[in-house]
């Protein structure tokens, strides 16, 4: 029988593009979080097929569907369940790292469903491996 793959805290960080911080004061946190299974010199090992659902359960954003030519305020988009809140939305506007609003009538910032798709594209995704 051949003995599951473990992962400790820096391999899962590296697997799925987050930091070692994000694992352990996030993650391992959250409700779901495996147990570990062993230990590797000073890191908890983990059972690595238990990790990949816990991030395709609990971490991985969806992709939701929009209609493209909707105009869609902050609020709206996060009601929709893309993954992110509406101040989140707000705060990157202000930095430059969401689209300009295709529509600002009586002073609301509104986006057309495909103006924020494409934005949640460009986003950082925690899963950038496949493999577990």
């Amino acid at each position: 029988m051949v003995a599951p793959a473990r992962i400790i805290t820096p391999e899962i960080a590296a697997t799925y593009g987050v930091s070692t911080h994000t694992v352990t004061k996030e993650w391992a946190r959250r409700p779901g979080w495996p147990e570990p299974v062993g230990k590797r010199g000073r890191y908890k090992e983990y059972d690595a097929a238990a990790v990949a659902e816990f991030v395709r359960a609990s971490v991985d954003r969806q992709a939701v569907d929009l209609e493209p030519d909707r105009l869609y305020t902050a609020q709206d988009l996060e009601a929709a369940g893309i993954g992110i809140k509406a101040g989140t939305i707000r705060a990157d506007l202000n930095r430059g790292r969401w689209p300009e609003p295709d529509d600002t009538d009586h002073g609301v910032n509104r986006w057309k469903g495909q103006t924020a798709a494409a934005a949640m594209r460009n986003r950082r995704s925690y899963r950038r491996s496949t493999e577990a």
